[in-house]
């Protein structure tokens, strides 16, 4: 049987993402080929581009690099010719694109403005697969003081109550608080739920002095913003 290229340097010199991106640019190579610049080596039956290939179209709800952000490192590691090392380089791929993405946005964010949080927040938090939330505590200048994840829930729900939040923003004598979390299923759609954690934060921070000034649900490229709906 004809042996199958595993390295870079063993394919054919026209399928080599490195002689491809010296000639034409980065940006001429595929996904696939970007991937296995990074994994180098395939297995006895696979290329690298064919490994990267079957990575990338391994999650059967997140097409390409997507899926890659809602991958775990024991499921690669169930990839053959993926072990620790290669698994644990995917998923730092990942991360490098939600902190670039964030970064593109970090010195224009204004949290007088509920999209540009939603913008700065959206890579961080549309890929998680459990709901999360974020916690931002203000002094009198509306500078931040604090971000606190201040719970991880299931798949639809988080766990938070106002008494832990608001002995936070007590310890950091905050003077208001901006609540933020996602939806997993990409709809940020408030839940039942939602409406009536906002509630009872909205009334516990007005009791203490502290008013809840939004809540923010994050879903996939898009958001829900309680303050400007008029539901806070």
């Amino acid at each position: 049987m004809e042996k199958k290229h595993q390295t870079l340097k063993e394919l054919p010199i026209s399928e080599r993402p490195y002689e491809k991106c010296e000639k034409s640019g980065v940006e001429a190579l595929s996904d696939a080929e970007l991937l296995a610049v990074v994994l180098r080596s395939g297995t006895k039956d696979l290329t690298v581009v064919d490994l990267s290939k079957q990575i990338l179209s391994m999650n059967p709800f997140y097409e390409g690099l997507l899926g890659i952000c809602h991958t775990s490192r024991e499921e690669l590691q169930k990839i053959p010719g993926i072990g620790k090392v290669k698994a644990m380089q995917i998923l730092c791929i990942a991360e490098l694109s939600k902190r670039l993405a964030q970064a593109k946005v970090e010195d224009k964010i204004s949290f007088h403005d509920p999209s540009s949080i939603a913008d700065y927040y959206m890579e961080q938090m549309r890929h998680l697969n459990r709901e999360e939330m974020i916690l931002i505590f203000f002094n009198g200048k509306n500078k931040v003081i604090k971000e606190l994840k201040v719970s991880v829930g299931t798949v639809n729900q988080t766990v938070a109550s106002p008494r832990e939040l608001f002995l936070e923003a007590l310890r950091c004598e905050a003077v208001s608080v901006l609540m933020i979390h996602n939806h997993p299923s990409g709809d940020p759609t408030p839940s039942r739920q939602d409406i009536l954690t906002t509630k009872r934060m909205k009334e516990a921070g007005e009791f203490l002095g502290i008013p809840l000034c939004d809540h923010i649900i994050i879903g996939d490229r898009t958001y829900i913003s309680f303050r400007e709906e008029h539901m806070i």
